[in-house]
């Protein structure tokens, strides 16, 4: 058998350059490439393999381990799954500053491989330097935290043992169903130890996507299952775009006059002018959304893993005979709601009940004009709080609208904490697909601005925008310096209202007065946070760091930022002055949180009563 003798860690990124994917007959490289930040646990194994590496792979250096994990999600993401980076850390510290990355990628179902140096295999130098020692179990290191949080964890405690694992990564990441985070741990000294590996190990090797298509017992229940049914309502999730199902998406709805509302993760699946599109639906959602989903009979839900968002907590869904149609690739997810099961691939399953319904004769009975009214009322509503002018300031959904009437209909905006997910998710209309990405699985504040620098790497071609509130852009930004470094683009839009505004908003909701969640000065008189705001210069913050930055304190200094920003070469940041509390909020929708059941406040009972009465009408299953 014929051998080539490498390092394991020069191994792994000869295998890992190799790796491709095919789905549609359409082959593509899957992995592009590491980031990374180097420490002992990683610089001189996979450091040096990085440095001598004769392939395509490439090397982005990241500025903090989280950051760079999320832009390797965002990454995959934008490129709806089929290419990934990879992340390398050093032991420790390093490690766990990526855990979060980890479970943020789990949770929204995106492909990202995490390769966290570790402690020696050998452990002839134990304790060595960042090592957590645990006196009842000695294999432990601070690796072991990625295991809850990955789909696949493995640690090459021997050089020969990168076969397998390497092989299991990628039977993981390539999988439609159960990818997400990958952890393969790599012990330092392993890392730098010699195998005599298999030439075949390295040959290229392709990992086909096969749709899974609905079988014909589960399509006669599902077509028995519409036909039966008259006032449907199609709730579209992420896997319409992950399955690339979106023209088969609309043409289904088309057909039989459905009416379509998106999740966050399924947003721009359909343009937002479309008759048939009815806007966000649950805590985030539109009115004419929530109200449809009301009165709906059916529920048909493509590719969403069915959160507490999308279903208001299970409250969204309240005809009587309310049943459940799940097309999902993912059994775990069918089964939700107690639905009628349809596991098959979104693209083939939409193709197929098309077919069926079709031939069945069937359309659904909404009156003539009763969509065309509740989206002309929520449209003009949409109208209505973009042109919302404050005599004291600026509004956030002002800012927004003007904003989204200055950006391109390519231009792509990013997302994933605080108040801007709701407003963005209710009020931005989008016109083509792969325009919003917005991280809400996790809702990780500090994605936003790594999560542009990961869509420009995958989009080089559009504008991005990260619309990132001040809370989380202090929480994490680091990344914005490797745009400048990589010499790519992202453009920050940095609305500061001062503090966590989308939190303190929630507790005043729910009886109290607001603790704890604006950025102000500690008082002398209440020894609390509850004196003046700590003023902040964003711009200047930016500015070091090389950035093109603007401040915003009316409309037409947002016009004019919003062209100049177009026109760079380089990132821009544009701080927005907002005014705490006016984002939206309610729309007939519910969102469930735990309420005091004993309290001081009588506006605190009040809450906890609402809650009570509101369980009353959800779903237990």
């Amino acid at each position: 058998m014929k051998t080539i003798r490498l390092t394991m860690a020069q191994a792994l990124l000869k295998f890992l350059d190799n790796q491709y994917i095919q789905i549609d007959g359409e082959e593509r490289k899957f992995v592009k490439g590491v980031m990374g930040i180097f420490g002992h646990g990683n610089v001189t194994g996979l450091g040096e393999a990085l440095e001598q590496d004769k392939g395509a792979l490439q090397f982005i250096q990241g500025k903090n381990e989280q950051g760079m994990a999320h832009a390797a999600m965002a990454y995959a993401k934008q490129k709806n799954r089929l290419e990934i980076f990879a992340c390398t850390s050093s032991i420790g510290p390093g490690a766990l500053n990526m855990v979060t990355a980890a479970g943020t990628a789990t949770v929204n179902r995106i492909p990202v491989l995490f390769l966290p140096g570790d402690i020696f295999a050998c452990r002839q130098p134990d304790p060595v330097l960042q090592q957590i020692e645990d006196p009842t179990d000695y294999t432990i290191s601070a690796n072991d935290a990625f295991k809850p949080v990955s789909k696949y964890w493995d640690r090459i405690s021997r050089p020969e043992q990168l076969i397998t694992a390497a092989l299991n990564a990628m039977r993981v990441l390539t999988d439609p169903v159960d990818t997400g985070a990958v952890t393969l741990s790599l012990p330092q000294d392993v890392q730098c130890e010699a195998y005599d590996y298999p030439a075949e190990f390295f040959a290229k090797r392709v990992h086909y996507i096969e749709r899974r298509t609905l079988s014909q017992s589960a399509l006669g229940r599902a077509v028995q299952a519409i036909r039966g049914k008259k006032r449907p309502l199609i709730i579209a999730g992420g896997g319409v775009h992950y399955s690339l199902a979106v023209k088969e998406l609309i043409a289904f709805a088309e057909t039989f006059q459905i009416p379509v509302t998106e999740t966050q993760a399924g947003k721009s699946a359909m343009p937002w002018n479309h008759p048939l599109y009815m806007g966000a639906i649950g805590v985030t959602g539109s009115l004419a959304a929530n109200r449809l989903a009301k009165e709906a009979d059916l529920i048909i839900s493509v590719g969403t893993r069915l959160a507490d968002f999308p279903t208001a907590s299970k409250s969204a869904f309240q005809h009587p005979d309310v049943s459940f149609l799940n097309i999902n690739v993912s059994s775990f997810d069918a089964m939700k709601l107690n639905a009628l099961m349809a596991v098959a691939d979104a693209k083939e399953a939409l193709t197929a009940l098309q077919d069926a319904l079709g031939q069945a004769g069937y359309e659904s009975a909404y009156a003539a004009d009763e969509l065309e009214t509740e989206k002309r009322a929520w449209d003009q509503e949409v109208d209505r709080l973009y042109a919302m002018e404050r005599p004291d300031g600026l509004s956030q959904t002002r800012v927004m609208g003007e904003i989204n009437a200055s950006l391109d209909p390519n231009d792509v905006v990013v997302c994933a904490a605080g108040s801007l997910p709701g407003d963005l998710h209710r009020l931005w209309r989008c016109d083509h697909p792969n325009t919003y990405h917005m991280e809400y699985g996790f809702s990780c504040m500090g994605y936003e601005v790594s999560g542009a620098f990961g869509v420009k790497l995958a989009d080089p071609g559009r504008e991005v925008y990260a619309f990132v509130g001040d809370g989380s852009f202090l929480m994490l930004h680091s990344e914005l310096l490797t745009s400048i470094q990589e010499g790519r683009k992202i453009n920050v839009l940095l609305l500061d209202n001062h503090g966590y505004q989308c939190i303190h908003n929630l507790q005043r909701g729910h009886g109290s007065q607001g603790f704890g969640n604006e950025f102000r000065y500690r008082s002398a008189d209440t020894n609390r946070l509850t004196g003046d705001y700590v003023p902040i210069d964003f711009s200047l913050y930016a500015r070091a760091l090389g950035v093109k930055t603007y401040s915003v304190r009316t409309i037409d200094e947002l016009k004019e930022a919003l062209k100049c920003a177009k026109e760079q070469t380089v990132s821009t940041l544009i701080e927005i002055k907002v005014l705490p509390g006016t984002n939206t909020d309610g729309y007939e929708s519910w969102w469930r949180v735990g309420v005091a059941e004993v309290s001081e406040s009588e506006k605190v009972h009040h809450a906890y009563d609402t809650m009570r009465q509101k369980l009353e009408v959800v779903k237990e299953i």
